[in-house]
């Protein structure tokens, strides 16, 4: 029989199993074998926004001259927030350019405060508010160091595009499967959950000084700029010393930790809700403890504004990594 996805998480409610979230991950060991693997995790996927580190390397690879927050909002998802919106015009402002160059779909923030104080102000969509437009803005600023055209800074074959495609498949040692066009109107590359968890584990053992470990250290450093507030992926960057870590659209991680250490994950319904509970596995799976763990181990389910139930750790996965 060929694999088939492994039903992940459990959402109960009032002690009744109501839905599952079935899906694949890999985890490799510091040696990069793999430790455990379910499902269909050698499969090819759209890993999304988790690629983003991968495409701020080969960003940096190609002059961008961003560092700290600018590099980390290259590599985020972020939920709209002043500190965001700053940081992605501090890139433009650099480079010489505004929010109209960018090409990203105008949207609303993200975030829910976020988006209530924006629309409070009398303001619409704007593609600055797009949650990868601090990618979006640092692919704009490496163009201009390199003379390339601004216009076409998304086709596929535009010299920034290509080198992106080459380094994803140099860090994750896979050909890219496919490619299609990402939310953000961007290019999509396809690569297996093993591909992408060898991605990560190379960018946390990347000699210092280099572009990996520059986009490692940023990340690492700022946090907040890589979600918002509230986000699993901000929270558990800030909570365990040394995680690196990227969410993507459709419920997809990439995780490492500093010995190499590595983790991916898709879930087949593309739930977002799944997203903490996953690496919060993966992390005790590590022996990694402590508040961010506890705190994103299982998402309340709430009936009537009060916690009702849960979203946690399926007895499937429980079994698989001896949680």
């Amino acid at each position: 029989m060929p694999p088939e996805p492994l039903v992940l998480l459990e959402v109960t409610r009032s002690g009744f199993a109501e839905s599952h979230h079935r899906g694949s991950l890999v985890l490799l060991d510091a040696s990069g074998a793999v430790a455990v693997a379910a499902g269909l995790w050698e499969r090819p996927v759209f890993p999304r926004s988790s690629l983003k580190p991968l495409q701020a390397v080969a960003m940096l690879e190609c002059g961008f001259a961003g560092r700290d927050g600018s590099l980390a909002l290259a590599a985020a998802s972020h939920d709209g927030e002043d500190v965001h919106l700053a940081e992605a015009r501090a890139i433009l402002n650099a480079a010489g350019l505004d929010d109209a160059a960018l090409q990203c779909p105008p949207e609303l923030p993200s975030g829910r405060e976020a988006m209530l104080a924006h629309v409070r102000a009398g303001r619409g969509p704007q593609r600055i508010c797009h949650n990868c437009s601090g990618k979006h803005a640092a692919m704009l600023a490496t163009c201009v160091v390199n003379g390339w055209d601004v216009s076409t800074y998304r086709d596929p074959a535009h010299p920034l595009q290509v080198a992106i495609r080459a380094a994803i498949e140099a860090a994750s040692r896979e050909t890219v499967a496919a490619s299609g066009v990402d939310g953000c109107g961007a290019p999509a590359h396809a690569i297996s959950l093993a591909g992408l968890a060898r991605a990560f584990a190379a960018t946390a053992r990347a000699a210092d000084g280099s572009p990996a470990a520059l986009v490692r250290a940023a990340m690492r450093a700022h946090p907040r700029l890589l979600g918002g507030t509230g986000r699993a992926v901000t929270e558990l960057t800030a909570g365990v010393d040394g995680l690196l870590c990227k969410d993507g659209a459709e419920a997809v991680w990439g995780a490492a930790l500093p010995d190499g250490r590595a983790f991916a994950v898709k879930v087949e319904d593309g739930g977002a809700r799944t997203l903490g509970p996953l690496l919060a596995a993966a992390l005790r799976f590590w022996g990694v403890a402590g508040a961010a763990v506890r705190r994103w181990s299982t998402v309340d389910v709430l009936g009537g504004g009060a916690p009702v139930g849960t979203i946690g750790w399926s007895p499937a996965l429980v079994d698989l990594l001896g949680l």
